[in-house]
């Protein structure tokens, strides 16, 4: 699953990757991103739009805007299928901006922390759906949800699943609304390449979403698994 991250990328960077034509949304570190938070994404209607999302799909149909903190992960086997994700899918398909996740190893009682992100250390996004809810008092939440596939070699004994990190040249046909070829957007949702990706032993600190600095994701000694 893919349950917390962080991005510390500023909004030129981001802006340059992205190939953003529309700055909708204020840019700043967060290095502790949790579900139920606003969160950076691309959407495309023309152009590129940076926008901010609520962490967590709120199907439109839903009675209850509560569904969105079970909803922060889509699995890929079965995203084209399941009826929160399914239209979404189809034609709602956005880039969830972000410099790393984190992760939690579990050995018996114990879970250690791990901060994970490409070798490289570079901005990169993970494959997400997004949807538009209106409450009965005429409030609307737009939302977003990150897609998880299995976990490469290297998340593999740290966690069974991972979120799909989307290669740069996939951006223009995920962001394609008129894209409904659903085997050539499947293809996508596989484990990221191992050798580009790096997982790091970090502080305990990561545990509390109260805590958010740049300590969070440093390494401890010599405990980095490559």
């Amino acid at each position: 699953m893919c349950g917390r991250y962080w991005l510390k990328s500023e909004k030129n960077v981001i802006v340059n990757e992205f190939n953003i034509y529309e700055v909708m949304a204020e840019v700043k570190q967060d290095y502790n991103i949790t579900p139920g938070r606003n969160v950076l994404c691309v959407t495309r209607n023309g152009h590129n739009k940076l926008v901010s999302m609520r962490w967590g799909l709120i199907p439109s149909w839903a009675k209850d805007k509560q569904i969105g903190y079970r909803t922060i992960n889509a699995r890929a086997e079965s995203v084209s299928e399941k009826p929160s994700f399914l239209r979404p899918f189809q034609s709602q398909r956005c880039l969830v901006i972000a410099d790393g996740f984190y992760e939690w190893q579990k050995v018996g009682t114990k879970k250690t922390p791990f901060a994970i992100k490409l070798k490289d250390d570079k901005l990169f996004a993970f494959a997400g759906l997004y949807d538009r809810w209106q409450s009965d008092q005429n409030d609307i939440i737009t939302s977003c949800t990150i897609i998880t596939t299995e976990s490469n070699e290297l998340l593999a004994p740290i966690h069974n699943r991972m979120p799909v990190i989307l290669p740069k040249d996939a951006y223009d046909i995920w962001l394609d609304k008129s894209c409904k070829d659903t085997n050539k957007l499947m293809n996508f949702l596989i484990p990221y390449k191992t050798d580009e990706m790096q997982a790091s032993e970090i502080s305990s600190l990561v545990n509390s979403p109260k805590n958010n600095s740049p300590e969070l994701i440093k390494p401890l000694g010599k405990s980095t698994l490559f």
